[in-house]
């Protein structure tokens, strides 16, 4: 991933729309009562928007490029699925949620793997 290049600001740009939205759930969800869902997107949001923002602005190479991916698109589908889950009270569709949880869990051990792939005087990963 070039530095400044298009999946950096892709990634940039979620991180920001997925802070917000984690911002808004949280303060949905200390007056909606009983909410599970919407405290769910809250913590999704609010754990994965950061997580977005700094592979937007530190990662480099292809390794973290999907590590990216996988998160913002699981974060997506899983945030997706809660919200309609929450204000229709059926699924966007059956197994969203949990396509989106393995996402995000295939892009967090796709960090780790950057991680022992990443050497001392490697740049890219």
């Amino acid at each position: 991933m070039k530095q400044g290049g298009v999946w950096a600001r892709l990634l940039l740009g979620g991180a920001g729309v997925v802070g917000a939205i984690g911002v808004a759930a949280a303060a949905g969800a200390s007056h909606a009562g009983e909410s599970r869902n919407i405290a769910a997107i809250s913590a999704v949001c609010l754990a994965h928007g950061p997580a977005l923002l700094a592979l937007g602005l530190a990662g480099r190479g292809r390794v973290l490029g999907v590590a990216g991916a996988l998160l913002g698109l699981g974060t997506a589908l899983f945030v997706l699925d809660l919200g309609i889950r929450e204000w229709t009270g059926q699924g966007a569709f059956p197994g969203a949620a949990p396509l989106g949880g393995m996402g995000m869990i295939g892009g967090w051990v796709v960090v780790a793997l950057a991680g022992l792939l990443l050497r001392a005087s490697q740049e890219k990963v």
